[in-house]
């Protein structure tokens, strides 16, 4: 089952969404929230497994929250949900830790899509977005600090236990940044992360 929190400061909009997912056997609505404060505090309360998140909301954006999320809660897959379609917009999202970006005018079908594709461990864009090849290429703009910390970590020969030792975390935290960065960078496997670690170390 795939729990969702869904964060949108429009209530229409979010009623909308729950009428279209309710009938799908694999999704499981668990809270909506307005602001950005009320979807931490989902998050915290209840664990979901795939939050929708609008970008532009009252307290804490969108930006903000998917960075205390990824934080506190890494294996948790973001989908940003928004009018915002351009360039700037999609990269901070996509540097806070996003795994999916997808219009409001798109449709449902579209949202139901992209939900399930980031469950599965995929990205997912809008098709209607430009994705700029220096945003996938770039270890800054794609990675978050925490992701860009451990990577200099892999490049200098630390192993998982070291790094999760060194920075205070469980090294099951420290594997799933792993597998975030090999995704998010288009990588093969833990080799490649390791020569692409020992290349870019010098360069975050």
């Amino acid at each position: 089952m795939i729990s969702i929190a869904i964060a949108e400061d429009h209530q229409a909009l979010i009623d909308g969404i729950i009428s279209y997912l309710k009938y799908e056997d694999d999704i499981e609505i668990i809270g909506q929230a307005n602001n950005g404060e009320e979807l931490l505090r989902l998050v915290r309360l209840k664990q979901p497994k795939v939050v929708l998140c609008d970008i532009r909301m009252p307290k804490i954006d969108g930006i903000e929250a998917t960075k205390c999320i990824l934080k506190e809660f890494p294996n948790t897959k973001i989908v940003a949900f928004t009018m915002f379609d351009q360039d700037d917009a999609v990269q901070q999202m996509l540097a806070a830790g996003a795994h999916g970006y997808i219009l409001k005018n798109s449709s449902l079908g579209v949202v139901l899509e992209a939900i399930r594709t980031v469950y599965d461990n995929k990205t997912f864009y809008d098709k209607k977005i430009h994705i700029p090849d220096a945003e996938k290429n770039s270890t800054k703009s794609v990675l978050s600090a925490r992701e860009r910390e451990i990577l200099q970590l892999i490049g200098n020969g630390h192993t998982s236990h070291q790094i999760a030792d060194e920075l205070f975390i469980g090294k099951s935290t420290v594997d799933t940044h792993r597998k975030n960065m090999i995704r998010k960078l288009g990588l093969s496997g833990a080799g490649e992360l390791l020569r692409y670690a020992v290349e870019k170390k010098y360069e975050f």
